[in-house]
Parts: C-alpha cells; sequence; structure tokens
C-alpha cells in the first residue's frame, strides 16, 4: 500500500479508466474533475461505505429520521456531481476530517437552497437501508456521545466493515469461504466465539489446528484494516495514529 515516500499514493493515481491503486483521496479528487465512468462509481462506492456514520451525525442534530433520510441523500447526490467538491477543496490529512467538513458545509449553506430544486439533481438515489440506519444510530445514541464523537465511531464501524468484507471475498477468492463463515466469530466485534473444540469438531481439524487457522485469519484481518486506515490520511506516517485513535472510539 505505501510508497517508499511518506506519500502514500499520490493524489492522480485514479485515471479515467480505473485506478492505478486509489485512495480514498484519489477518489475524491478525481470525482471532481474527470467524467469518468470509474470515478463517478468508486465516488458512489465511498458514499455506500459512509452513509452510517453520516447519517447518525445528522440525525444527532436534532433531524427526524425522514430529514436525515433526505439530508443524507441530497448530500451524496451533491456530492457525486462535484458541487460540494468545488466549495470545500480536499486538502490531504484525515478523510473522516474532510468528510464531516464537508457534510457541516452542506448543512450550513446548501440544505435550504437544495429544498427548493430537484432532489438530488437528477443523480438516482444510493439504496440505502434507512432501518439498518436508524438501528444503529440508536445504539450510538444509548452512548450520549456528542454529534463529532458519534461520527467518529461510526466511522470505525464503517472501516471495520469494510475490512470484514474485503477478509470474506479473500477467502471466497480461494474456495474457503466455509471455513472463513466458521472462523469468523473469533474477529467479530459482537459475536460470542464458540468454543475451540466445537470449531475444530465442526471443521474435521484439530484444536491445534484450528488456533493456527485462528491466528492467520486474524493477522490478515489485522492487515486489511491497516490497508484500509491507509487509504483515509494523506501520509503514511499518519496511519497508526489513525490507527490507534480507531480503536480508543471502538473501546469507548
Amino acid at each position: 500500500m505505501a510508497t517508499s515516500s511518506d506519500n502514500i499514493r499520490a493524489p492522480d493515481a485514479m485515471t479515467a479508466a480505473g485506478p492505478a491503486s486509489a485512495t480514498h483521496w484519489s477518489v475524491v479528487l478525481a470525482a471532481g474533475r474527470q467524467n469518468s465512468p470509474y470515478a463517478h462509481e468508486a465516488m458512489e462506492k465511498l458514499c455506500r461505505a459512509y452513509w452510517p456514520p453520516l447519517y447518525a451525525y445528522v440525525r444527532s442534530r436534532g433531524h427526524s429520521p425522514h430529514d436525515a433520510q433526505d439530508l443524507t441523500q441530497e448530500f451524496f447526490g451533491r456530492l457525486l456531481e462535484g458541487q460540494l467538491l468545488s466549495q470545500v477543496q480536499p486538502t490531504g490529512g484525515r478523510f473522516r476530517s474532510w468528510l464531516l467538513v464537508v457534510m457541516n458545509h452542506f448543512l450550513a449553506h446548501e440544505w435550504e437552497k437544495s429544498r427548493a430544486q430537484k432532489r438530488g439533481g437528477g443523480v438516482p438515489p444510493i439504496p440505502l437501508d434507512e432501518a439498518l440506519a436508524e438501528k444503529r444510530f440508536e445504539g450510538a445514541l444509548a452512548a450520549q456521545q456528542e454529534p463529532e464523537k458519534m461520527f467518529d465511531r461510526e466511522w470505525a464501524l464503517a472501516v471495520l466493515d469494510a475490512a470484514a468484507a474485503r477478509l470474506r471475498s479473500t477467502y471466497a477468492d480461494e474456495g474457503r469461504s466455509h471455513l472463513y463463515e466458521q472462523l469468523k466469530p473469533f474477529v467479530s466485534r459482537s459475536a460470542e466465539p464458540p468454543t475451540y473444540l466445537q470449531v475444530a469438531a465442526s471443521l474435521n481439524m484439530t484444536e491445534s489446528a484450528m488456533k493456527s487457522a485462528i491466528f492467520r485469519l486474524r493477522q490478515r484481518y489485522q492487515q486489511i484494516v491497516r490497508e484500509e486506515i491507509s487509504e483515509t490520511v494523506a501520509a503514511f506516517t499518519d496511519v497508526d495514529d489513525e490507527l490507534r485513535y480507531l480503536l480508543e472510539v471502538i473501546r469507548g
């Protein structure tokens, strides 16, 4: 993921044909200046990944579920169109911080204006699981966190969700989906894992072999989380600090 320099990748890593090795930053910059299907698709993927923290943040600012859904969709529509990118330029640093700045700008300056226009400006709405969004918000609300802290926690969960999806896909590509499904409780943040003996028996493995498989799974998961973090910072030297912060907000 990293190069020999402090910069993880140059902002121009994404081309009209696709990514050379795109970070979140290069995706955002490309979406703001390229009219390519890949740039739009990559930006939409980012929106899908980060809607839970943004929705929770909007809700925590006092908006109703219906208004928060409208606000989040409108924000994505204007982001995909590049309108907000021209008003709040990406400057590097931490992607989560920039995203929150853009949302605050939208809430303060653009929402009332956009209500008088066609919703989304003609951009198809991104399918969102609104019931799940509200459930996650209620869980975050129970912790009685400030809006910014709530956003950071939901951002951390989004990073871990993305890492878990990549890990699952890696095992599937290797033809080992069954192994992953059996071992994933040992890296899940919510599930209570079964005993080693139970899983070893279901996999027809010795307990020692299963422990080794869990160790490798955790190693791969930790590496993928680190890679996901590296895509959200402008400098490789910031990865460890951002990873420590992610663990801090997850632990509460």
